[in-house]
């Protein structure tokens, strides 16, 4: 007799995780939850109506996406901000991305050239604030930003090290969110100029230049630190 196999996971329950992942990982992100917060499996299942098992498949994709930790015998909660934490992180993108995006110069192809033109036009088209998200980077404007720097790296052709560019930029986001700080001193917008037209111009050295300075810049305001940057700059 012939058994049929059966999904470890029903499409059903694949869905409810979904949901219950995007509306988490949403609430997360706009700051609902502070940082710290115990992210609580019982009382998640009883207000999305679904199974426990539904939302400690949705947390292990939010741990996995560094948007949540998990803790020995303490369940789940929302990273605890730390200028240590941020400074790991920054330390990280500023020793890999410059790195990925030569690659991407050397590799980048016209195709490259033409979404990376596209995505730097939507960027500075797109307003940063906005009232109705207070003094928030406005969510289109945030997701304009992302694009034009993962498009920047996308000609290196590697998804690995895009998966690892994708990790480290929620955690930044999320900091970012935190934080929420403007800084009316910082050219942010001559910024990612320089980084097009060093990028498009095929000048690797200036463009990871350019970018390991930005970064640098994002980390001092998102820490504090804008003293030490100073001085390392």
């Amino acid at each position: 007799m012939t058994r049929t196999a059966h999904p470890l996971t029903s499409p059903g329950k694949q869905m409810l995780s979904e949901q219950v992942y995007a509306h988490l990982r949403d609430a997360i992100m706009r700051g609902d939850h502070a940082p710290g917060d115990a992210l609580k499996p019982q009382d998640i299942a009883k207000e999305q109506g679904v199974s426990l098992a539904v939302v400690r498949e949705a947390l292990v994709r939010l741990v996995g996406e560094g948007l949540a930790d998990r803790l020995p015998n303490r369940g789940f909660a929302v990273p605890a901000f730390s200028d240590r934490r941020w400074q790991e992180i920054a330390e990280a993108r500023r020793t890999i991305e410059p790195v990925v995006l030569r690659m991407s110069i050397e590799r980048g192809d016209v195709d490259w050239e033409a979404r990376v033109r596209a995505a730097h036009h939507r960027l500075a088209r797109t307003p940063a604030f906005v009232p109705e998200d207070g003094e928030y980077y406005s969510s289109a404007w945030s997701e304009a930003h992302r694009v034009f720097h993962r498009t920047l790296l996308e000609g290196c052709g590697n998804p690995v090290l895009l998966e690892t560019f994708d990790r480290m930029w929620t955690a930044s986001e999320l900091a970012r969110r935190w934080a929420a700080q403007r800084n009316p001193d910082r050219d942010a917008v001559g910024e990612h100029r320089r980084l097009e037209e060093a990028a498009l111009a095929r000048d690797a050295d200036t463009a990871a230049e350019v970018l390991a300075r930005h970064l640098t810049l994002t980390a001092a305001a998102l820490t504090g630190c804008s003293r030490q940057a100073k001085e390392v700059l």
